[in-house]
């Protein structure tokens, strides 16, 4: 730390003794990225936890389920964030943690829709409508206020990765 004091004291610059070290890059985190030995001792990136925090986060205020926003507005909303912050992260060698946060993002979606049907009849009906069984609509309809439960569970095979897309939703997988 001495040596990088000196050399940057040579370029007028000063070090941030909060933020810089000299240490293993393991457990440093660096512009929200960390990193990782797989097998073999190869390095590989990741998104830091602190990152993908700060994603969700973000998506919980963009897709809040109490506004009376329409699903295809939500997503209009999300298609501004969504692509710059995987364009950062893009360099990031973890393609299940994509997987993860896009089916997150697929489930709070469709805890939206199933607030905005409200109703068990009003479920029952657009559901069966969707294409789902009558049994699996009237399970979800009985659990009307069940909204995160339900949007995980039975209605993946209904509302699938094709509904989300067609609703707009970017995808980062």
């Amino acid at each position: 730390m001495a040596l990088l004091r000196r050399l940057y004291g040579r370029l007028h610059l000063t070090v941030n003794e909060t933020k810089s070290a000299v240490a293993s890059v393991f457990g440093r985190k660096f512009l929200g990225f960390a990193f990782w030995a797989a097998p073999g001792g190869v390095v590989k990136r990741r998104v830091a936890d602190k990152a993908v925090k700060a994603f969700k986060n973000r998506i919980r205020q963009l897709t809040p389920r109490v506004t009376g926003r329409s699903l295809r507005v939500v997503t209009e909303r999300l298609r501004s964030f969504v692509p710059g912050w995987k364009a950062y992260f893009r360099l990031a060698q973890t393609p299940t943690l994509w997987r993860e946060l896009d089916e997150w993002m697929r489930h709070r979606l469709r805890a939206i829709q199933l607030k905005q049907w409200t109703r068990g009849r009003t479920i029952y009906r657009e559901l069966t409508s969707l294409g789902a069984k009558p049994e699996v609509a009237a399970q979800v309809a009985a659990n009307g206020r069940r909204w995160w439960r339900n949007s995980g569970m039975l209605l993946n095979a209904v509302l699938t990765i094709k509904w989300a897309d067609h609703m707009g939703m970017t995808r980062l997988a």
